[in-house]
């Protein structure tokens, strides 16, 4: 198969993170805007190119007063950084229908390499006859290494916000023409 131009099915595509609260658990959230330029055979994406944008404004954590905090200053800034990218500059297989993309993460105004594990999931046609695809991916990075150090210390030790943030995707792309 050869490369062709893929775009993602917002309504059946998820951007998803999660962050150590307190010391004891776990918030999580998503990203609800997002888009990519896809070119790729996705029965080997050694040979892709994607771009993946992030609208950072449109976090959500279930929780509007604490959206907004990190939407400011403290945190994200969108006004000044209003997106998240990744840039893929190599994609290696490591397994059946499994990779490791290496690509430029801009956040914050910090560009950095990082990696993230794939998983090529099918290729099917909807009813409507369109060629869709799935992939699921999954990665760390540290917040900061991107210039987010917004923190409280606890008074039992520890801090308020953890450092590592574990990404996850579940993305359905659809054939262009």
């Amino acid at each position: 198969m050869t490369k062709t131009k893929w775009a993602i099915d917002v309504s059946h595509s998820e951007v998803a993170f999660s962050v150590k609260h307190m010391m004891i658990s776990k918030v999580k959230g998503s990203f609800n805007q997002f888009d990519a330029s896809i070119e790729a055979d996705p029965a080997d994406l050694t040979t892709a190119d994607i771009t993946f944008t992030i609208d950072v404004a449109s976090i959500d954590t279930r929780s509007e007063d604490r959206d907004n905090h990190l939407r400011s200053a403290d945190f994200f800034d969108v006004e000044t950084y209003p997106t998240l990218t990744v840039k893929s500059k190599s994609i290696k297989k490591t397994g059946d229908d499994e990779y490791a993309l290496t690509g430029d993460v801009t956040l914050h105004g910090v560009t950095r390499e990082e990696t993230f594990q794939i998983t090529f999931e099918g290729e099917a046609k909807d009813p409507w006859g369109n060629d869709k695809a799935g992939f699921s991916g999954s990665g760390k990075v540290k917040r900061s290494d991107y210039g987010l150090t917004w923190n409280t210390a606890l008074e039992t030790g520890g801090v308020l916000v953890g450092d590592q943030i574990a990404l996850n995707f579940e993305i359905q792309a659809v054939k262009q023409a």
